[in-house]
């Protein structure tokens, strides 16, 4: 026992010092985000075609994260696993076998998307006018490409992070903002609201350009050449269903919030999406920076069946985690106002503007510490291969979501929304950490 004091602590020195690095890359990556934002709020505004281009851009980003982040997750821990008994080579059959497929279902999808959109885009916008429709369904077109390249870049991004190369993946992101700053500020009046469209596809393929560069210069190949369907590759593909449908579930709460938007007053869709601008920096920053750390050493722990260290990582990395998230939600929630004004009022955006999305980011940013937190236990379940628990908890949420919804949206605006986002969050953290616990008790016991 006495040996394994010193591994953990370096654990746990590796598991800060990679947190640290994706936090600092993030908060850069976030202001050049902030600073896009500041830049799009001033020529849009909540303008029409500004809630169309957002409603388009819905989709595109519910792909890369149903597809794209679902094989991440399902194959890290394999990969990990394969890399430590198998060596080098049988690693990048593995990835090889993994980016083909999961380019094909991405290639799939957009296809499949692209088909179905005159057919579905009416129920997403369902309360929008013929105009504003129509200006949302070509924007989504456009941006096509944008769900072949960052579901590319993100699968170079989770290898990247098991070889502990956090700090270069974490900042490559910062192209897209800086990309759409350039476009918006020399081709907004030219090209409108287009403009976005261009420089959402434009940075999204120089960030693939990027990570796959990165991933050569580490020793992986973006290859994608078909091995067979060995071991290894049946192991990613058992865990991927499931982790593929609670992605699905999940994201089927972001289409809800949005779409339920869309029937309040015009420009709730934009309210609910500005704040949630800000909230999203404090989930990416932390929450990402906690699942990108933690991911490895988990799959490295359970791969070894080191439960003791497991449930030390998971204690402290909780209170960690608490610490940190805690006084950036109170902040967020006491200073929501002044941070949209400050940040968001002028040019087309009012302080009528102002005064509909503090609210809603006040009861966004509830969710924080309950996000980051449940970071922990949802790693430690995939490194389990426990991706059923993970769709059953997000089974749970969308019905939670869409009853809160219903019930809050009449009372409270589009501000009732946030707050039913907030309170499914709640619910994901308790049901994940109960399971994480239990899991952890049952394989002490056989260990015993």
């Amino acid at each position: 026992m006495r040996e394994q004091v010193p591994a953990r602590r370096s654990i746990h020195r590796q598991v800060l010092h990679a947190a640290g690095a994706v936090t600092l890359a993030g908060i850069f990556v976030k202001c050049a985000a902030m600073s896009k934002e500041v830049v799009v709020a001033a020529a849009f505004g909540r303008s029409d075609a500004m809630d169309a281009f957002l409603i388009a851009a819905l989709i595109p980003g519910l792909l890369i994260n149903l597809i794209g982040e679902s094989m991440n997750q399902a194959l890290v821990p394999t990969l990990v696993h394969v890399r430590e008994q198998e060596g080098q080579a049988q690693a990048q059959r593995l990835l090889s076998n993994a980016l083909l497929w999961s380019s094909g279902l991405l290639a799939a999808a957009l296809l499949a998307m692209g088909l179905g959109a005159h057919a579905f885009f009416p129920l997403i916008g369902s309360h929008f006018s013929p105009e504003k429709l129509a200006l949302a369904e070509r924007l989504f077109y456009g941006m096509l490409p944008v769900v072949l390249f960052t579901g590319i870049a993100s699968n170079c991004t989770a290898v990247l992070n098991t070889l502990d190369k956090f700090a270069l993946p974490a900042l490559a992101p910062v192209v897209t903002p800086c990309v759409t700053v350039v476009f918006v500020l020399l081709l907004h009046k030219a090209l409108g609201i287009w403009c976005l469209a261009v420089a959402a596809v434009a940075g999204a393929l120089l960030h693939c350009i990027w990570m796959a560069g990165l991933l050569q210069v580490h020793g992986y190949r973006v290859s994608l050449r078909w091995y067979g369907m060995n071991a290894a590759t049946r192991t990613v593909a058992h865990q991927y269903g499931p982790v593929l449908l609670s992605s699905v579930v999940a994201s089927g709460g972001l289409l809800v919030d949005q779409s339920m938007a869309a029937m309040l007053p015009s420009g709730s869709v934009a309210a609910l999406v500005y704040a949630n601008r800000f909230v999203s920096v404090v989930l990416t920053l932390l929450g990402g920076a906690v699942a990108s750390a933690t991911t490895p050493y988990f799959a490295a722990l359970t791969g070894r069946e080191n439960w003791p260290a497991c449930r030390e990582a998971l204690r402290n990395w909780l209170r960690w985690t608490a610490l940190a998230s805690v006084p950036i939600a109170c902040a967020l929630i006491a200073g929501s106002g002044w941070l949209v004004r400050v940040t968001f009022q002028r040019g087309a955006f009012s302080a009528h503007d102002t005064s509909v999305v503090g609210p809603v980011l006040a009861m966004y940013a509830v969710q924080i510490p309950f996000f980051v937190c449940s970071r922990i236990p949802y790693r430690f379940l995939l490194a389990m291969r426990r991706t059923d628990l993970i769709l059953y908890c997000g089974l749970l949420n969308l019905v939670l979501d869409i009853a809160l919804n219903l019930v809050l949206m009449r009372r409270m605006g589009v501000a009732g929304i946030a707050l039913s986002t907030s309170l499914w969050t709640i619910s994901t953290f308790l049901f994940l950490w109960f399971w994480a616990r239990r899991l952890l008790h049952t394989a002490e016991q056989g260990a015993s």
